[in-house]
């Protein structure tokens, strides 16, 4: 993002690097146009300054982008959310609270999902670069996860003891995804899913059953699908 300052010195050169230590930058990191010379008047009197205009780019403040963007999203939900947010290796974690976090979590994260979606939508359409933006309220998505491993651990042993497919309730993507990660070392067990959204659902299959997905695609396609 590009932005631009102004700043005064007694000369051109003065004026430049008094910019440059406001900014913290390099000569070499901006552009520097002059607004107006500096002038000496009769004998030092009625002197004017000279004035720069700098510009430089900015390096976007994502942690501010997508609090300003929550904040609003909220206003409209109606809703008051605390909103909490770090960054770390290229992505962006905010964790929200508030009085009611069902409002926030909505059935089986499906507003929280949503809002995700949104945020990282808005905040990645510039088409700058990309961040992810992972967002969690009340500690759902770990609680959830945690849900997940164990409902596909029971259902491998239960398919592994007694050799049949288990079909499991509709599921959105991302809790798929999950299961699909936890099972996919688990020896003689595979997973495919059948259907289509919003009642899209895991098999749990014995063996390497990849026939039976429909898609003629590999384990390591089938993956990448729900990733």
């Amino acid at each position: 993002m590009t932005k631009t300052m102004e700043a005064t010195g007694r000369t051109e050169d003065e004026a430049i690097e008094s910019a440059l230590e406001q900014l913290g930058l390099s000569r070499d990191d901006v552009s520097v146009e002059i607004v107006e010379r500096a002038k000496t008047g009769f004998l030092g009197l009625k002197s004017t300054p000279a004035i720069v205009r700098v510009l430089y780019e900015a390096k976007e403040d994502r942690k501010q982008q997508v609090q300003e963007f929550l904040e609003g999203l909220f206003v409209q939900m109606g809703v008051e959310a605390g909103i909490g947010i770090t960054e770390a290796d290229g992505a962006v974690s905010v964790t929200l609270s508030g009085k009611d976090p069902g409002a926030l979590i909505g059935r089986r994260g499906e507003t929280l999902d949503a809002i995700q979606r949104l945020t990282n939508y808005a905040i990645n359409r510039s088409g700058a670069s990309r961040v992810r933006v992972d967002i969690d309220a009340e500690n759902y998505r770990q609680r959830r996860n945690e849900t997940l491993e164990s409902l596909a651990a029971r259902t491998a042993g239960k398919v592994v003891k007694s050799r049949r497919n288990m079909t499991l309730d509709p599921m959105n993507a991302y809790e798929r995804h999950v299961i699909h990660t936890t099972l996919q070392e688990y020896e003689n067990i595979s997973t495919y899913s059948v259907g289509s959204e919003p009642n899209r659902r895991v098999v749990v299959a014995y063996g390497n059953n990849s026939n039976n997905a429909n898609t003629g695609k590999s384990g390591a396609a089938k993956y990448r699908e729900w990733s």
